[in-house]
């Protein structure tokens, strides 16, 4: 099947993470420090200083860049750092393209959220403009604990299944964690009756092919898993499972039409990116399954 064949390639060999004054941003490099580890590739840890941020910023930034640096180095992953000054979203792009990058981590910022869509930042215009594949980190709490219980919903037709599968397989890895396949359907709608509402295992009988083959992929690779089903509004339902279950992290799947019908539109996407009780990564796949 071509899927498992794409799914044992190891597609990222140069990770980038974006870094910035804001302590959210350091956290999602210690994910993309953990991450680059698993998927034995060399981290760039990048700092794009915007020529109006002040003294104070700028060097927290540098802190934070020197932290992870010495974290990586530590772990024995193969590091680099850039500082540089200019324009972040144009600066990062070029760095994408000679660097060949292969995935970047983003963060968002906690003032990202007061803003409607996420219109006009930096987080949204990186989602949507780098060439290269793009993990948007929403931090719900900083300082806790790693990611041992992880939360993967999945729809019905998964597009970019092979690259979904082994980024959520190697985020896993890096920290041995479990990982929970979840599926939310929405209710069946019965003449006169309204909305039918169908049991766990009834709706496990009715799983779609796509979510049954990427439980082979991470099954091939060896992941721990356990699946589940339920009904409902999908944004609302995933929330609910992270919180009732005490999951430490999302990872769901958006690709880069559904990110900007996302933004627009709204959606279980944007749902979580606002109320999301936990940290969550959103993943928009640029490889092709082969």
């Amino acid at each position: 099947m071509p899927l498992l064949k794409f799914y044992n390639l190891n597609m990222y060999k140069r990770i980038l993470v974006a870094i910035n004054e804001h302590l959210n941003s350091e956290v999602s490099g210690r994910y993309a420090v953990q991450f680059a580890k698993s998927c034995s590739a060399k981290l760039y840890l990048c700092f794009i200083a915007d020529r109006r941020l002040s003294t104070s910023a700028f060097n927290k930034a540098e802190d934070a860049v020197k932290r992870l640096f010495a974290e990586a180095e530590k772990m024995g992953v193969e590091v680099e750092a850039i500082t540089k000054t200019g324009e972040p979203v144009a600066e990062i792009a070029t760095l994408v393209k000679h660097e060949r990058i292969s995935l970047a981590f983003v963060s968002t910022r906690h003032e990202d959220l007061r803003r409607k869509l996420y219109e006009g930042t930096v987080a949204r215009s990186l989602m949507l403009q780098l060439p290269c594949s793009v993990a948007l980190v929403r931090i719900s709490h900083v300082g806790k604990s790693p990611p041992h219980k992880i939360l993967l919903p999945l729809k019905s037709k998964i597009s970019g299944a092979g690259e979904k599968a082994y980024f959520a397989a190697m985020m896993a890895q890096a920290y041995d964690s479990k990982l929970f396949v979840f599926h939310v359907s929405r209710p069946i709608a019965k003449f006169f009756h309204g909305p039918l509402h169908l049991t766990p295992i009834e709706l496990e009988n009715r799983m779609p092919r796509d979510i049954a083959v990427f439980l082979k992929l991470l099954g091939d690779h060896k992941i721990k898993t356990e699946k589940g089903f339920a009904s409902g509004h999908e944004g609302r339902t995933i929330a609910l499972e992270a919180s009732i279950k005490r999951h430490d992290l999302i990872i769901m799947g958006a690709s880069e039409r559904g990110m900007l019908r996302s933004f627009i539109k709204g959606s279980p996407v944007e749902t979580l990116l606002r109320d999301t009780p936990c940290d969550l990564i959103i993943l928009r796949p640029k490889h092709e399954d082969q």
